[in-house]
């Protein structure tokens, strides 16, 4: 299988969320997906954009990505937050995924970070296995946290 490599460009968008939908069916939350292909796009090629992707393309049809942004640690520096690594389901185990993680080392190192950061759902042993092979380290004890734009516009502070 020849896999192609490349910057997700803007007309990638509505490609990628599709995956993000199907990682969202197989991570059990679709109803969590709710940025519209118009905030995507802007996020990723507006005027400030915040993020940027690989994507791997087979036969012209991009079949998995992986989406980062610069995440700033008071303790560490500057870190890529690997934010989704996506292979598309009938093609895991090929090696995409290795392709894709593989892009992103190289983009820390050649951006001069001072390393990688990514979550991964504790029941996912599939992808806790890929990290191991890296000898990815695996934390426990933290909880993620957050407020959704409702609850935000409903503080009022």
């Amino acid at each position: 299988m020849n896999i192609n490599l490349r910057i997700a460009v803007k007309d990638d968008c509505l490609r990628l969320l599709e995956l993000v939908n199907e990682l969202a069916l197989y991570e059990r939350a679709p109803e969590e997906v709710t940025v519209t292909l118009q905030e995507f796009e802007e996020a990723g090629f507006g005027n400030k954009p915040v993020w940027k992707a690989f994507v791997a393309e087979v036969e012209g049809l991009i079949v998995g990505f992986a989406l980062y942004y610069v995440r700033y640690s008071t303790w560490k520096g500057c870190r890529l937050y690997l934010e989704d690594l996506v292979v598309t389901e009938s093609l895991r185990g090929k090696g995409i995924g290795k392709l894709l993680f593989d892009r992103l080392i190289t983009e820390a190192e050649e951006l001069g970070f001072s390393g990688m950061v990514w979550q991964v759902l504790d029941w996912n042993e599939p992808a806790i296995n890929f990290y191991r092979k890296y000898e990815a380290n695996i934390e426990a004890g933290w909880l993620n946290a957050s407020l959704s734009k409702e609850q935000i516009k409903q503080l009022q502070l």
